[in-house]
């Protein structure tokens, strides 16, 4: 009998997979039939993957856990953020995205708008289910004027395309995308706290605008941002944490994986653990 906690690749995926330096793995958690035929795509002809490898192939990465971790926020101290440094906007919990995107670009509520050649407000689906939210915008990001580019930018896109995800596509597949800080601190400097709290508004306003079935923080500084907490990704990934009443899963930030790419087997069983919470 075959086993249902695993499902057929494509060559598209099976090589995002191999991009992202991880074997391929799924939890004992059954995904729903929708997420099978997104996932497995228009290849009929691939060899499914099978349930007990031969004796001569590698053993795949294995999880943490033998199953998916309690889905409860744990019991992490909160971070209150100081209040910014200069006023905001009025009504930015009431903005439309028009109003809302124009407002971040001229904001200059904290000091990082000295510097600021344009903000990086966000990409992708308006309607997703799937919202990444990053850190902050570095020097391609500013140049480009859309969050994660370059080699990390490119390494998101293939761990969403692993999942049928995609920052081009609308609808089931798409996902919208942005950063805890809408300017590039100058010469990248990690945010401070007054630079997220200025920023925070923000981002609670596209939230509620985008209205996802999932989150996923990629690094320690939007994980601060949204769940007001220091404490490190390492004890906070693996569990379904909650803001706005939306599940959130926290991850590496790309740029961590490049420097780290051991850790890539982890950000992929949290993909599929956002995955598996997205799909209910």
């Amino acid at each position: 009998m075959s086993d249902p906690t695993r499902f057929d690749l494509d060559d598209r995926q099976r090589a995002m997979l191999a991009e992202m330096g991880v074997r391929v793995w799924w939890p004992a958690t059954p995904v729903a039939p929708a997420a099978q035929a997104r996932l497995a795509g228009p290849a009929p002809e691939a060899a499914p993957v099978q349930a007990t490898a031969p004796a001569a192939a590698p053993a795949v990465v294995p999880f943490e856990a033998a199953a998916l971790p309690p889905r409860a926020a744990p019991a992490a101290g909160p971070v209150t953020l100081p209040v910014p440094i200069r006023p905001l906007a009025e009504g930015v919990d009431r903005m439309e995205w028009t109003a809302l995107q124009e407002t971040a670009a001229a904001c200059q509520a904290c000091d990082l708008c000295a510097q600021r050649q344009q903000s990086v407000f966000g990409v992708g689906d308006r309607h997703a289910p799937w919202m990444v939210i990053g850190d902050a915008p570095g020097q391609e990001e500013e140049q480009t004027g859309e969050p994660f580019a370059g080699q990390s930018g490119q390494l998101l896109d293939n761990m969403l395309q692993a999942v049928g995800l995609s920052r081009k596509a609308k609808g089931e597949s798409g996902v919208y995308i942005t950063n805890a800080i809408k300017c590039r601190p100058p010469g990248n400097h990690n945010p401070t706290a007054p630079e997220l709290a200025t920023c925070a508004p923000y981002l609670a306003r596209q939230v509620a605008l985008v209205q996802p079935q999932i989150i996923l923080l990629m690094g320690r500084f939007a994980l601060q941002s949204v769940l007001q907490t220091t404490e490190p990704i390492g004890k906070l990934r693996g569990q379904v944490h909650r803001y706005q009443g939306v599940p959130v899963v926290v991850t590496y930030h790309p740029d961590y994986l490049l420097r780290n790419p051991a850790d890539k087997a982890k950000a992929w069983a949290d993909l599929v653990l956002a995955l598996t919470t997205a799909q209910g």
